[in-house]
C-alpha cells in the first residue's frame, strides 16, 4: 500500500467515523489541533482562550500536505521502507488524524455560514421618529416644561415639539391608571413613571453649559462635538454640519454611532441664545450670561440636543428598587450590549456610571437601559480606541472610581498608548454590583480603588444572584485586559445561560452542532415574537441584538468561560 493510498484511506475512515458517532472524543482531538482548548492549572488562574485559530490551522494544514509530499517523493525510505505493515499503519492512523480534523473543519465551516446568514437577517437600520419634519432646528419650535435633570456640564429640560411627537415605541405608560404620586416620582415604595407628564412632554433639551467656547456657532460646534456622537443622520442642518471643521481636542470630527436600542439618541442639535429657563437663577446662576445674570461667566449662545424624554436614570431607579434576578441579568446585559456596539463603531464612552444610564419600561414592564452623556467619549476615524497618553494633560475620561486597571494606572511618556478597548466593559462589572442592590465597590471612602485593588478583595453578590452572571461580573473586573473577556463575549455567556441552557447541555469545547441548530430555531422564535403586539418588548430586543452580531468564534470564547466556570464550580463543591 502506498503512502499516498494509506492517508486517503485513513481520511475517508475518519469522516465516516465522525458521521456514524463512534468516535465523540474525536472533537477534542481536532479541537486541540485548532487551539481551541483552554489552558487550565489552578483555580485561581484566568481562562486563556485562543483567538487565531484559522491561521493556525492553515498552517497545519500545509505542514501535513508538505509531509505527505514529502513522505511520497521518496521521504519515507527514512521510517523504514514503504511496504512493512507497521508504517502501513502509522500512515493509516496519520490519514485517520486528517480526516477527523477536516471533518471538524466542514463543520466548522457550516457554523459560520448559519452564523453569517442568521446575522443578515437581523440586521436592521433603525431611523428617527423626526425623520420625516423639516422642522425642530430652533428653540422656539419647542414647548419648554420644568426642569427634569442637571449635572456638570448642563441642564436638562422636558419639552414638546408641536410639529412632531416621536412615538418610536409604546412604552412611555401613558395611562390614567398610573398616575404620578405628588412628587411625581416615588410612590409606594417604588418608583412609577410620571406618565402624564411624558404624554404632554414626550421630548428632552439639554442645554449645555457654554464657559469657554465662545459664542459663535463654528466654535460651539467644535467644542462639544462629543456630544453629537448619537446624534442622528438629520439631527443637523447641512451647513451647521459643514461648519464643524476640526475638534481642537482630539484634532477630527467625532464618528456618528448607528440607533441602538440601548444607546441615546439625538434627534435635533443646534446651537442658540441662552435662555432664562425654569429655576435658571437658583439651580445655575453662576452658568447664566451676564445679560441674564451681571454676575454669571457663561456665553451667550450655547448647545442644545433633543432626545426623547425617559422616565428617571439607573441611579434614582435603584435607591427605591431592587430588581429580581431575572431582571437584574437583563439589565447587565442590556449594558453590555450598548457597550459592544460603541466598541464596534470606535467608540468608548469613558464616563460609563449610573447616572449616565437612563431607565424607562417595556410593554410588559421589564426596565430598558439606554446610554446617555457623551462629552467624555473618545470617537476616532481609525477606530482603534487607543489615545497616545504623552503628558499628564490628556483626558482620560470622567468618573475616576470607575476607570478600568489599564487606564488609571498609565504613566504618561514617550510613545505611551491607553487603550480603551475593554475599559467600558471592566465599568458594567462594576455598576453591576449597584443593579444588584449592593453598593458599588469602587464608591466611597472605604471602596476600593481600581488603580491598586486585588481581585480577591471583590465581594461577592449575592447568594440569589446565578453562577453565570457571578462569573461574568467576576471576568468583567480583571485587572489584566488581555485575561478580561470583551463586552461582546460576556454578552454572549448572559444570553446563553437566560435563553440556551438545552444548547449547552453536554457541550464540550469541539462540538458547535447542538448550538447551531439552537441558533436556528431561536432566530425563528424571535422573528415569531417580533411580529407579535409585544415585539418591542426588551427580551426580544436583547435577543435580535445577539443574533445580528452573531461571530463563530466570540460564541466558542463564550461557550469555554461558560464551561470553565461550572468545570470550577463542581470542583468547588466537591473539594468541601
Amino acid at each position: 500500500m502506498s503512502v499516498k493510498h494509506a492517508i486517503s484511506r485513513g481520511v475517508e475512515l475518519g469522516r465516516s467515523v465522525i458521521q456514524l458517532g463512534l468516535l465523540k472524543p474525536a472533537g477534542r482531538l481536532a479541537a486541540k489541533f485548532r487551539g481551541e482548548r483552554l489552558r487550565v492549572g489552578q483555580p485561581a488562574r484566568t481562562v486563556q482562550p485562543q483567538t487565531f485559530l484559522p491561521v493556525r490551522y492553515r498552517y497545519f494544514r500545509m505542514s501535513l500536505r508538505g509531509l505527505a509530499a514529502q513522505l511520497q517523493s521518496g521521504g519515507f525510505r527514512r521510517f523504514g521502507g514503504s511496504g512493512s505493515p507497521r508504517n502501513r499503519a502509522v500512515f493509516l492512523a496519520f490519514g485517520l488524524g486528517v480526516g477527523l480534523i477536516e471533518q471538524q473543519l466542514d463543520d466548522d465551516r457550516r457554523s459560520a455560514a448559519t452564523c453569517q446568514e442568521i446575522q443578515a437577517v437581523f440586521t436592521k437600520k433603525n431611523c428617527s421618529p423626526l425623520k420625516s419634519f423639516t422642522s425642530g432646528y430652533k428653540l422656539e419650535d419647542y414647548v419648554i416644561g420644568k426642569q427634569i435633570g442637571k449635572g456638570s456640564n448642563a441642564a436638562v429640560y422636558e419639552a414638546a415639539a408641536p410639529f412632531a411627537v416621536p412615538r418610536d415605541r409604546e412604552s412611555d405608560r401613558c395611562s390614567l391608571n398610573d398616575q404620578p404620586s405628588d412628587d411625581g416620582e416615588v410612590a409606594n415604595g417604588s418608583l412609577r413613571s410620571p406618565s402624564s407628564s411624558l404624554c404632554i412632554y414626550p421630548l428632552a433639551v439639554k442645554m449645555m453649559w457654554n464657559f469657554g467656547a465662545g459664542s459663535s456657532s463654528e466654535a460651539i460646534l467644535r467644542s462639544m462635538s462629543q456630544e453629537l456622537v448619537p446624534a442622528g443622520p438629520l439631527a443637523m442642518k447641512q451647513e451647521k454640519e459643514e461648519q464643524i471643521a476640526l475638534n481642537g481636542y482630539f484634532g477630527e470630527v467625532p464618528k456618528r454611532v448607528s440607533a441602538h436600542p440601548n444607546v441615546i439618541r439625538v434627534f435635533r442639535a443646534f446651537t442658540a441664545d441662552v435662555p432664562l429657563l425654569p429655576g435658571a437663577q437658583e439651580e445655575y446662576p453662576d452658568v447664566l450670561p451676564a445679560r441674564l445674570n451681571p454676575e454669571g461667566l457663561g456665553n451667550n449662545r450655547t448647545l442644545f440636543l433633543v432626545m426623547k424624554n425617559y422616565p428617571c436614570t439607573l441611579r434614582q431607579y435603584l435607591e427605591v428598587n431592587v430588581p429580581s434576578r431575572r431582571e437584574g441579568s437583563l439589565m447587565v446585559l442590556q449594558l453590555l450590549e450598548g457597550v459592544d456596539h460603541l466598541y464596534r463603531q470606535g467608540i468608548a464612552h469613558r464616563d460609563l456610571k449610573s447616572d449616565n444610564v437612563l431607565l424607562e419600561f417595556d410593554s410588559e414592564g421589564c426596565p430598558r437601559l439606554v446610554i446617555t452623556d457623551f462629552g467624555c467619549c473618545l470617537a476616532q476615524s481609525d477606530s482603534s480606541l487607543q489615545l497616545p497618553f504623552n503628558t499628564m494633560w490628556v483626558n482620560r475620561g470622567g468618573n475616576s472610581c470607575l476607570m478600568a486597571p489599564e487606564v488609571v494606572t498609565a504613566v504618561p511618556g514617550q510613545g505611551v498608548v491607553i487603550n480603551y478597548s475593554k475599559a467600558d466593559a471592566w465599568a458594567v462589572g462594576a455598576i453591576s454590583y449597584e443593579i444588584f442592590g449592593q453598593a458599588n465597590p469602587f464608591y466611597g471612602a472605604g471602596g476600593l480603588d481600581s488603580r491598586n485593588f486585588q481581585e480577591i478583595q471583590l465581594p461577592a453578590l449575592p447568594a440569589c444572584v446565578s453562577a453565570d452572571m457571578q462569573l461574568v461580573v467576576k471576568l468583567l473586573l480583571r485587572r489584566n485586559p488581555n485575561k478580561r473577556p470583551s463586552a461582546r463575549v460576556a454578552a454572549n455567556m448572559l444570553h446563553l445561560s437566560l435563553w440556551g441552557r438545552r444548547a449547552l447541555a453536554n457541550q464540550d469545547s469541539a462540538g458547535m452542532k447542538k448550538l447551531a441548530d439552537w441558533l436556528l430555531w431561536r432566530s425563528a422564535v424571535v422573528l415569531l415574537r417580533g411580529c407579535a403586539p409585544s415585539g418591542s418588548s426588551v427580551e426580544v430586543e436583547l435577543q435580535r441584538c445577539f443574533l445580528s452580531n452573531l461571530d463563530l468564534e466570540d460564541l466558542r470564547l463564550a461557550v469555554s468561560f461558560l464551561m470553565y466556570g461550572r468545570e470550577q464550580g463542581r470542583a468547588s463543591i466537591m473539594s468541601r
